[in-house]
This record gives structure tokens, C-alpha cells and sequence, in this order.
């Protein structure tokens, strides 16, 4: 039998210790985030449904982003054990640099809509981390204000090639003006992807007020409120604005993009530059003879070709081919720190984070970014310890198992479809001149403030 007593005072007293109360709602809110999911639920609730869709969705039958983020669960750990790792070191020389964590922050459109303080929120909580800020063509704070927010911290810019070439020249020459030590040279938007959210919730720049939003607008009555209380959304670097995602896009990017204008801002860009969006081996065999810093395995999170290729699964050939001739990056399906650990045990150099730090904005500004961060390093440092390993140059591919779901037809199937589609004529195109603008010619794209 237990023998039971009178509780004693003392002992209850020990146990009465209650949690000084947060009154702060947007912190009590962080607070009980303890992943990137729990700050994705917190985003849905206050956002929104065509700016979290925007955020949330992917291209067609969002196929190649269920199947980035599965790739990154279908993975098989391998810790050592006996190691003596008490402390980890998390810190990367990427681009000629130095970043506290193997992760920056990804260049990400359209991001005041998601939460008003956008940019701003983003540059200052990845200089305050010690991690890389990245600007997009189609962002909503200016490249100068971006500086502003991040004058001390490492700020890139991500660049599209548009149908008017000064306007990129342009950007190009702001951004190296101001500071920013990286330029993202993108290949994989020559037109938009079919992203179906948008079309059906009617996502366009600046957002419409109709039945529909407005209704969707009572239970979020603090993002309307924000949204109508401050300047203007509209794009900083470009002068259209107006339309559906997909019009935009296609009004501004050009199919034609091709080598030679890789050549043409290799000569305007004084920094380090890097090629976003290869999705094949042979690709990013042939930049690294082209002699580029570095490239990002990137199918623009799922945003463009739906079923493109996996960009943790094309990884290690990857790394293993051109990993020693240049900087291999990678995005897309991130979502943990765990799962940059593992991209960092396969060869990656440096990982990007895109909507995981668009949950964190729309859950809370400038403090769910510091949230988001908080989140990853955490996780990191945890699986690091895990692991057993003391930094991040210790990861390898024996700590990490990519397990199969997906696997190719049979290897007799596909050469034959290879062998007849040899037989067929090859199509020459024509590239485009090369010649390099003039600087008297360059139309400049307005400076927005």
C-alpha cells in the first residue's frame, strides 16, 4: 500500500510557480511557436487568403513543391556517438564573406503584401543575425532603403532580365552603388508559371477590394488596417504595377534571355555573381566553366515548371561534379534546420530560406522574422549536437541518407526515346548581340523612396 499524507505547505509552494504573463499579443503569439509550421498556422490565421495563397501555392498542380519538401523527409540521419561536441559552430564563409548560419534570407516578391513592414522586417533581422539579405527584382522597398535597413550587414540582390535590358542594367548599377556584395542572375522565370491560387482568388498588384476580400478581410482586421495606413504597395524597382501575378510577369520578363546577357551583367557587376535556378548537372557543369561564383539548385520553389526536378535530389552529383570549381547553393522545401543541416552534409555550401521567412513576417513583422531565425539556428545547433559533429565542415554524405520513393523507368525506356530524339533536326537559333550598352543610352529606372 502507498502511504498517503497531508500535503505540506512548503511542498506546495515549490510547486505554485506560475509564468510572469506576456501581454504583448503579437509575443505571446511568437512564443508558443516552436516550428516553422506553428508560425505558418499563426500567418493563415491573420493573413489574408490571396496574399497567403501567393505565399503558400506553387505552379499548376503544386507537384514539384510537395515533392522538394518529401525530399527532405525522405532522408536517414546517421549520428556519431562519443564525440565530446558540447558547442557547435554554425558560421560559413559564403561569397567572399562571412555568415553566422548556413542560411540566408531568399529573394522574395510582392513581400509588403504579405505583411507591411516586408523588407525592411527581413534586411534588419538578417543583419541583426549575421545572415545575407536578399533583394528581389519585384520587391517593394527600394534597393537604397534596403541598405538603409541592413547598413552593415550583407545585402544581395536578385536580378531578372527584362524585356527593356536598361531597366536591368540599371538595377544592376543601383545595387552595386549601394553596397550590395552579390548579384542572383535569374534563368528560370522567361515567363510566369501557371499558378492557379492566384488566378482564382484574383491576386493582383495593388490587391482589389471586392465582396469577396472584404469578407475575407473581417476576421483579419489588423493586415487591412496596416495595409490602408501605409504608403502605397506598389513595386520599388520597376514603374508597372497593375494585374494578376502571371500578367506581370509576363509583361516584364523576356524568353530570349540567353548567355550573352550573362556575359553583358558579368561586365556591368562588380561583385561576386551567382546563376539562380539550374536544374540540371550538364547546366551547372557548363557555368563552372563559364567561370561564375557560384549557383543556386533552385525550380523557384515550385513556382514555375511544375515536375521539375528536385533540387535536394539533384545535390550530390551536383556538388560531386563542380562542388571544388565553384559555390553550390540551394533552395527550395527548406522548412527546418534539419533540413539545411542535411543540404550542408550534401554537398551544399549555403542554403536560402524563402517561405518559411514569409510565415514568420505575416506572423509578426520584424519579430516573427527574429522568430523564424531563432527557429532554424535552434534546430541546427540541435542536430549538429545530434550528429556529434563540432561545425558545419565536419558534415559529409556519411551523415545523411537520401531513401528512395521516387525512382527513373528503365534504363532500356529512356535510351530509346534518346536515340530517336537524336535523329531529329537539331534547331539553330540565332543568339541575341552581345554588344554591352552604351551608358549614355540607359534609361534609369525610377528611384522610389
Amino acid at each position: 500500500m502507498v502511504q498517503r499524507q497531508i500535503p505540506k505547505p512548503a511542498e506546495l509552494a515549490e510547486l505554485m510557480k506560475f509564468k510572469k504573463p506576456t501581454f504583448n499579443a503579437t509575443d505571446r503569439r511568437l512564443e508558443k511557436a516552436l516550428t516553422i509550421a506553428d508560425l505558418r498556422a499563426i500567418a493563415q490565421r491573420r493573413t489574408p487568403k490571396a496574399p497567403f495563397d501567393y505565399t503558400e501555392g506553387s505552379a499548376e498542380g503544386e507537384i514539384s513543391l510537395k515533392r522538394a519538401r518529401q525530399a527532405f523527409q525522405d532522408i536517414e540521419f546517421h549520428p556519431s556517438i562519443l564525440r565530446n561536441v558540447p558547442v557547435v559552430d554554425t558560421t560559413r564563409e559564403v561569397l567572399g564573406g562571412p555568415s553566422a548560419l548556413p542560411f540566408g534570407i531568399a529573394p522574395t516578391g510582392f513581400t509588403r503584401m504579405m505583411q507591411t513592414e516586408g523588407e525592411v522586417a527581413g534586411a534588419g533581422a538578417a543583419g541583426a543575425a549575421g545572415i545575407p539579405f536578399t533583394l528581389s527584382t519585384l520587391g517593394t522597398t527600394s534597393i537604397e532603403d534596403v541598405k538603409k535597413a541592413n547598413p552593415v550587414g550583407r545585402n544581395w540582390f536578385q536580378l531578372y532580365v527584362m524585356r527593356d535590358r536598361e531597366i536591368s542594367y540599371e538595377l544592376a548599377r543601383r545595387a552595386a552603388s549601394a553596397g550590395f556584395d552579390t548579384l542572383f542572375f535569374t534563368v528560370d522565370t522567361p515567363v510566369a508559371g501557371a499558378r492557379h491560387r492566384d488566378k482564382r482568388n484574383g491576386f493582383s498588384i495593388p490587391p482589389q477590394l471586392t465582396p469577396g476580400t472584404v469578407i475575407n478581410a473581417l476576421p483579419r482586421p489588423a493586415w487591412w488596417i496596416n495595409f490602408l495606413t501605409t504608403p502605397k504597395l506598389e513595386f520599388a524597382s520597376l514603374s508597372s504595377t497593375g494585374g494578376t501575378v502571371g500578367e506581370l510577369l509576363d509583361s516584364a520578363m523576356d524568353p530570349t534571355i540567353s548567355f550573352d546577357d550573362l556575359d553583358i551583367i558579368r561586365g556591368i557587376w562588380p561583385g561576386k555573381i551567382v546563376v539562380k535556378g539550374v536544374q540540371t548537372v550538364a547546366d551547372a557543369k557548363l557555368l563552372a566553366d563559364r567561370g561564375v561564383d557560384g549557383i543556386v539548385l533552385s525550380n523557384h520553389g515550385g513556382r514555375q515548371l511544375d515536375r521539375a526536378p528536385i533540387p535536394f535530389h539533384l545535390l550530390p552529383d551536383v556538388a560531386r561534379e563542380v562542388g571544388s570549381d565553384l559555390e553550390v547553393h540551394l533552395d527550395t522545401g527548406i522548412m527546418s534546420g534539419a533540413d539545411i543541416v542535411a543540404s550542408i552534409a550534401l554537398g551544399a555550401r549555403f542554403t536560402l530560406v524563402g517561405r518559411a521567412y514569409l510565415y514568420g513576417l505575416m506572423a509578426g513583422g520584424r519579430r516573427g522574422v527574429d522568430k523564424t531565425i531563432e527557429i532554424l539556428r535552434t534546430e541546427i545547433v540541435r542536430t549538429m549536437k545530434l550528429l556529434e559533429v563540432a561545425s558545419l565542415d565536419e558534415l559529409g554524405p556519411q551523415h545523411v541518407t537520401q531513401l528512395a520513393r521516387l525512382t527513373p523507368i528503365a534504363r532500356g525506356v529512356t535510351d530509346a526515346a534518346e536515340a530517336a530524339a537524336s535523329a531529329k533536326p537539331t534547331v539553330v537559333r540565332t543568339p541575341r548581340a552581345s554588344t554591352a550598352p552604351k551608358s549614355a543610352a540607359v534609361r534609369k529606372a525610377p528611384v522610389k523612396k
